[in-house]
């Protein structure tokens, strides 16, 4: 872990960390309509994709399939099967470099529009939260 690092309070929220892989912090998005990872990259100040050293650019790559592959795991475990990835860096809310991984479906709640402001998020039962993420952390 980069000494330092910290994700931005913007996260806190909206999702829960669960867990670290080599370059990133992993987050859940706390929203039961959608399997749904956001990826951190534990580097300070880091806005951009193309600020990023081209080791840890090939790193974030590997785990953003590593997300999809995961995701797609979640979503069999929510009886949600993903039938499309959606992979974004947006930052035009929160600027610190992040990567959404997520599951959609074509009978979704938002389909076939973005998940970014379409209704609201249906949060994750406290204790079906706790056992996702322990699924998760298990790998």
């Amino acid at each position: 872990m980069t000494a330092g690092f910290r994700a931005d309070p913007a996260f806190e929220p909206g999702s829960v960390a669960v867990t670290d892989w080599p370059l990133c912090q992993v987050r859940l998005q706390n929203d039961a309509r959608f399997p749904w990872l956001i990826l951190i990259p534990r580097r300070i100040g880091l806005t951009e994709l193309d600020q990023l050293e081209p080791s840890d650019l090939n790193l974030l790559m590997a785990e953003v399939l590593r997300a999809g592959a995961t995701v797609r795991a979640l979503g069999r475990m929510i009886d949600s099967p993903v039938e499309k990835l959606n992979v974004a860096a947006l930052g035009n809310v929160t600027a610190q470099l992040h990567v959404h991984v997520v599951g959609r479906r074509s009978d979704d709640p938002v389909w076939p529009d973005p998940v970014w402001g379409r209704g609201v998020a249906e949060r994750w039962a406290p204790q079906r939260l706790d056992n996702l993420i322990e699924a998760l952390r298990r790998g």
